[in-house]
């Protein structure tokens, strides 16, 4: 062994030296890309400046039957899963793989209607409710037709914004609103009725990815249960659907995740 004194970064030179030409230049590669700031470098930046570091994954909870509003003859059980939220009272960030899962549970229980859904169009409440809108469309709906409604709330009052989009459709079309959660606002109401003056003959169908519910407990019993069966039961939809069960504040699109 020599006793040679060798500094780390001459060693690390030595070892580079010694590896071949393509994996040096993706260590080069690897070297030029801008480097992701931990929790910590964050934090470090000020007093103030702590930026919440959103969760990687997400616990999916219980599987459990439900019976909701459903169409003449249609099937009303529906099976949907809870989100239990680690941190409570803070809103519970999706991440992509549990959106997705949701909006796979959504077409098994559209297709377990027992009738077949020939939709017209598929309308998003907001930008979430839009790429939920969207993947239906394309993977269950033939891609139908996509409308979007965009939702301005003002003071206690809800408005549709004039960048909202309402493709024409047949007299007796049939319509699927998605909204990404249900809470105790009376939104989807407003929504039916403004889709309803578009389209007076047209059989709504709602699916919504989150519903909270009433009490803490996720798994719950009856539809009643849930903080908006109320409202989306006045909506007079011709069935629901629910991905997911969750407790206040409600969850987050992975659309936010910085």
């Amino acid at each position: 062994m020599s006793e040679e004194d060798l500094s780390p970064a001459d060693l690390v030179a030595d070892c580079y030296e010694r590896l071949p030409p393509e994996d040096q230049l993706s260590l080069k590669r690897l070297n030029g890309r801008p480097r992701p700031s931990t929790p910590i470098a964050r934090a470090s930046a000020g007093p103030n400046s702590v930026v919440p570091v959103p969760d990687t994954t997400n616990t999916i909870g219980a599987d459990f039957t439900l019976a909701v509003p459903a169409v003449t003859h249609g099937n009303p059980a529906i099976r949907l899963f809870s989100l239990p939220n680690p941190r409570p009272g803070q809103l519970l960030d999706l991440t992509w793989e549990t959106f997705g899962f949701g909006i796979e549970r959504l077409r098994r229980q559209i297709k377990d209607l027992g009738r077949r859904l020939e939709v017209d169009i598929c309308f998003g409440i907001n930008e979430a409710g839009l790429v939920m809108a969207t993947f239906l469309a394309s993977a269950q709906f033939g891609r139908c037709s996509i409308g979007y409604l965009k939702c301005n709330k003002i003071r206690d009052e809800v408005t549709l914004a004039p960048d909202s989009h309402m493709p024409d459709a047949p007299e007796t079309a049939t319509i699927v609103i998605c909204d990404f959660e249900v809470k105790h606002a009376d939104v989807v109401g407003y929504i039916a009725r403004t889709v309803r003056e578009r389209y007076p003959r047209a059989m709504l169908y709602f699916a919504v990815f989150g519903a909270m519910t009433k009490g803490s407990d996720l798994e719950v019993s009856g539809f009643e249960d849930l903080t908006g069966a109320e409202i989306m039961k006045a909506a007079g939809f011709d069935a629901i659907f629910i991905a997911a069960t969750m407790s206040p504040p409600g969850i987050e699109p992975p659309l936010e995740l910085r």
